[in-house]
Parts: structure tokens; C-alpha cells; sequence
């Protein structure tokens, strides 16, 4: 993948997190705040702990911080996928978030 494939890959992506955020809290109580700076994007639940998702375009990769811990993605052709061989970004997100933020929180429509 070139750089610029990447990037219009990744911001895509950081595009989805944001609007789901957007749409999760019309249609929740979660109230998420999410702030973007560049190629990071910060998810802030009530409880004051966070989800920090942040592009690192030199490896080609998307990362994500959150309680459960420390997580790199690869675009596989379809698909964000963990570079451990543990799932899909959004999967992560909708479950990482939805404990962070205390209820069941969907990141993937």
C-alpha cells in the first residue's frame, strides 16, 4: 500500500469513528465526546477514561489505546485487522468503548 493509499484508508476510518460517535450519542445515553487532532481522534466517556485511536503513517498502521490496552491494525484488503491475529478495529472499538463507557455501544454500522 503507498502512503497515500494509506492515508485515505486511515482517515476514512477515523471519519467512521467520529460520525459513529455522533450517532451513538443520538441514539444513547453514552455521551461520548470525541476530539480530533490530525490524525488522532480522542474518545472521552463520562467516567473521564478515554480511547485514544491515532494513525501512524510510517508503519501503515492504526493504533489504539483503551483500558484493555495497547492495539495495532493493518488494512488487510477489507478490513482493519488486529497485527496480532485478535480481531477487527471496529469489533475492538464496539467492545473496548461499550466497557469503557458502561453499555453496549456499536461502532460498525
Amino acid at each position: 500500500m503507498t502512503d497515500p493509499e494509506f492515508m485515505d484508508r486511515a482517515e476514512a476510518l477515523l471519519r467512521q469513528v467520529e460520525s459513529a460517535c455522533d450517532r451513538i450519542n443520538d441514539q444513547t445515553d453514552a455521551d461520548i465526546d470525541n476530539q480530533r487532532v490530525g490524525g488522532m481522534v480522542t474518545l472521552t466517556f463520562r467516567n473521564g477514561s478515554q480511547i485514544i485511536v491515532n494513525l501512524q503513517k510510517p508503519l501503515h498502521e492504526v493504533w489504539m489505546a483503551a483500558r484493555a490496552g495497547g492495539f495495532h491494525y493493518k488494512f488487510d484488503g477489507r478490513a482493519w485487522m488486529d497485527t496480532k491475529g485478535q480481531g477487527e478495529f471496529l469489533a475492538h472499538l464496539s467492545r473496548y468503548a461499550g466497557e469503557q463507557g458502561g453499555l453496549p455501544l456499536d461502532f460498525s454500522s
